[in-house]
């Protein structure tokens, strides 16, 4: 293979691009990142060679168009991937304006995929279990009974003008709910209403080419953050359910998808997998995949350019994986046992666990996420003067 170029944009400080980065870094390949500043977390790893300028998909999304296309041009890179929601799926929508391959499928696909209700229509032609899902309407309100989580029934869509993502909140009740639904209907999103699963969070990772899913890495998280309905702070990898894989193959198949997932699941008590999310982009906890089967960011982007490649196995069961400022903050709020034994027990699955932002051969974006915490206060004063939108610290 003669030596390429990636580009990847993302958010300042997303972990799963960071992941990215350092793996396609190993794997011989020049990667460059862009984000709205130019810089941030990610564009602190010694494995970013080049930093970009890269406005979020906002409004007509003219603006990302234009800086991807600039970057690609001044970079000149072979591939561009979209790490987020809304990147992968502006890169989808208006891939025929970006003059390099695009990583994702196309833009039907990501669609249903981003879309709640679409997403559970699919997933149960597929024999695919969900949580009952329902559009945020005042008959649906009126109708439901017991406690809801609400959420926004897609991250990004076509003019969207939302500044910042809503993440979803579980209510007691319909009338406690509304406050949220207000929330996310002046934001100019659609909300849906989910019935609660109690379980623990799993996924299935891959990548799907050709109606098969190979590179198969399945995990379990043993805790998350915000607690308890957040993601990955804990992790490992466990035997692959070839019945589950067969059938997140027909889901795949039925929406047109290529390329990397991540399926999350809820797994409940009687161990029924229920699917919340389907990820087609870099994930959080990428980092695991990653340790346990090396090669998925490499192999991604050979298939998106038409290289030849072989199938991948499956990956190693055991490694453990570790967010540990997430862990960290978790165990101040739920302190089990006590906050003292809690902390010990953080720190010692953190030996020996890939981490999502630690790395001792790399502390580039550890010490960048240090100075921007120290800065905290002085940014957070700012914003309470003139900013407009709300950002998401991933320390």
């Amino acid at each position: 293979m003669t030596h390429r170029r990636a580009l990847i944009v993302s958010t300042a400080r997303d972990r799963g691009s960071l992941a990215a980065v350092r793996a396609l870094h190993r794997a011989g390949w020049t990667v460059g990142v862009g984000t709205p500043d130019g810089g941030g977390m990610v564009t602190a790893s010694k494995a970013c060679a080049r930093r970009h300028v890269v406005a979020r998909p906002r409004g007509d999304s003219a603006a990302f168009v234009h800086d991807v296309q600039t970057a690609v041009r001044s970079g000149g890179y072979d591939i561009v991937f979209g790490a987020g929601d809304d990147w992968m799926a502006a890169l989808a929508e208006f891939r025929e304006q970006i003059p390099v391959p695009v990583a994702h499928p196309p833009s039907s696909a990501v669609r249903i995929a981003l879309d709640k209700l679409e997403l559970a229509q699919a997933a149960a032609r597929a024999r695919i279990t969900t949580p009952r899902t329902v559009a945020a309407t005042p008959e649906a309100l009126r109708l439901w009974i017991g406690p809801v989580v609400v959420k926004c029934r897609e991250h990004w869509s076509p003019g969207q003008t939302m500044p910042y993502r809503i993440e979803a909140q579980r209510f007691d009740g319909p009338r406690q709910a509304l406050p949220q639904m207000e929330r996310i209907h002046v934001a100019g999103a659609r909300a849906v209403l989910q019935k609660p699963v109690e379980g623990s969070l799993t996924a299935l990772v891959g990548l799907f080419h050709h109606g098969r899913l190979d590179g198969r890495v399945q995990q379990i998280s043993s805790r998350v953050f915000p607690t308890p309905n957040g993601v990955s702070t804990r992790a490992h990898t466990v035997p692959v359910e070839d019945e589950l894989a067969a059938r997140a193959e027909s889901l795949l198949s039925d929406i047109g998808w290529e390329g990397l997932v991540e399926l999350q699941f809820l797994l409940a008590e009687d161990g029924t997998p229920h699917l919340i999310d389907l990820n087609g982009r870099f994930y959080g906890s990428m980092a695991l995949a990653d340790a346990a089967r090396p090669g998925l960011a490499h192999t991604w982007a050979l298939r998106t350019l038409g290289e030849p490649t072989e199938i991948l196995q499956d990956a190693a069961v055991g490694h453990r994986y570790a967010w540990g400022a997430g862990d960290v903050r978790r165990a101040m709020v739920e302190r089990r046992d006590s906050l003292t034994r809690d902390l010990g027990e953080t720190v010692r699955w953190a030996r020996g666990a890939r981490h999502s932002v630690w790395d001792l051969s790399d502390l580039g974006p550890t010490r960048q996420l240090v100075l921007d915490r120290l800065s905290l206060p002085v940014r957070s004063a700012r914003s309470r003067v003139g900013a407009s939108h709300h950002s998401t610290i991933t320390w």
